[in-house]
């Protein structure tokens, strides 16, 4: 179907977004179109602010629009532990379970030779500075699936000679599923079942 230019941009727009095909693009266009200026207007503005406020935590890589953020400042947060996720939604999830209180840190991905992503593209070294500043436990909560057991056990093999506890958790969770789609009960087992690597 051909598109009104300034309709067909939208449509391409939200296309450009993860998991969004061309009906569902053209239905997200079509309905920005029904909304009052105001409201289309307050959308963009929610957008471009998220964009200029929304960074990452210099200290555990988080998204935050303060630095360090809210968790890493925390004093009732246990600064002994620390939970490595691959991305910042994963943060959400596993604060969702409302059973975990250390502190984290996002890799912003997991080790996939054939995706040209290694060591050095990850928020490794910095962990390695941060587990040295009195740091008991490391929790590895890297997605069960072959690329995040292969960096779950290249974290362990960096951290033993540290002499810091690398825990991994429990498999609470299906192989091949993600963190942020699983509910806050199997998210809470897999952390309280959680087991040294």
């Amino acid at each position: 179907m051909q598109y009104i230019a300034p309709l067909a941009k939208l449509v391409e727009q939200f296309r450009r977004l993860p998991g969004v095909g061309p009906k569902s693009a053209a239905r997200m266009a079509y309905h920005i179109l029904k909304m009052d200026k105001e409201q289309a207007q307050a959308l963009a503005q929610a957008v471009l602010e998220a964009k200029e406020k929304i960074h990452y935590c210099s200290v555990c890589f988080n998204l935050t629009d303060c630095d360090p953020c809210q968790t890493c400042s925390s004093e009732g947060r246990d600064h002994k532990l620390i939970c490595v996720v691959e991305e910042p939604k994963d943060v959400v999830a596993m604060e969702r379970t409302k059973e975990y209180h250390g502190l984290y840190h996002v890799l912003h991905g997991v080790l996939s030779p054939l995706d040209g992503i290694g060591p050095e593209e990850l928020k490794l070294k910095e962990l390695i500075s941060r587990v040295k500043e009195n740091v008991e436990e490391v929790i590895v909560a890297t997605n069960p699936d072959v690329e995040g057991e292969a960096t779950a056990m290249y974290i362990a093999k960096l951290l033993k000679p540290l002499g810091i506890k690398v825990t991994r958790i429990a498999h609470g969770l299906p192989m091949g599923g993600d963190l942020e789609y699983a509910d806050e009960v199997t998210l809470s087992k897999a952390l309280e079942n959680r087991r040294e690597i």
